[in-house]
């Protein structure tokens, strides 16, 4: 069939055209409707559906993840006893309130070893609470020759109890050799009532 033959074609008389024109418009009729519905109706459709089955792949998901927990709820709460054991075994390291005074002494006691001069050493009036442990500050300030210096600072990091040097500023003084200036803070756990006292707050903030 030529395009002669299709400028003849009388759209009025569709019914009387030939077989392969017909099918020819039956075929575009076809596309133009499935595209309408598509464009129309399906779009919106077919985006749900594939909303809806991230959902499904998300839920899925999270069931396996709670379905994991489940099953080693077991293993989870026995960890977390073993956990709670160690903190509790490390909490007993730090000195107690009656051994602070001793520990103070010892950190005292660690630069006179070495030839220091105190000129400063000064607990803070208050401790800083935690939940579990108090934390005090010490301002100490010491002179002497820079290997003593330095060894007071080794021998402070050695004490059986936990002392670490915070905010440390050096002077070179002529006369009296090396200052050191610093804020020696050491812990302490809290006794039973304490702890007791420091958790009425936060369940309060809570409730």
């Amino acid at each position: 069939m030529t395009l002669d033959d299709l400028r003849r074609l009388d759209p009025r008389d569709v019914g009387n055209w030939p077989v392969l024109p017909k099918l020819g418009v039956l075929v575009l009729v076809l596309l133009v409707l499935v595209f309408g519905g598509y464009w129309f109706d399906w779009k919106d459709q077919l985006d749900e559906l594939a909303s809806e089955r991230q959902k499904e792949t998300n839920l899925r998901a999270k069931f396996l993840d709670k379905k994991a927990q489940a099953i080693n709820l077991e293993a989870y709460r026995k960890q977390l006893a073993d956990i709670e054991q160690s903190f509790g075994a490390m909490l007993k390291q730090l000195p107690n309130k009656s051994e602070m005074e001793a520990l103070l002494t010892d950190i005292n006691q660690a630069g006179l070893g070495r030839g220091l001069q105190f000129e400063l050493f000064r607990p803070a009036q208050a401790e800083t609470m935690s939940e579990f442990y108090a934390e005090l500050p010490i301002t100490i300030k010491v002179t002497g020759a820079y290997h003593d210096i330095g060894a007071f600072a080794s021998d402070v990091s050695q004490l059986s109890r936990i002392v670490t040097l915070n905010d440390i500023a050096l002077q070179v003084d002529k006369e009296k050799g090396l200052t050191l200036e610093a804020t020696a803070k050491t812990y302490r756990y809290l006794d039973d009532a304490e702890v007791a006292a420091q958790k009425k707050p936060a369940k309060a903030r809570k409730q």
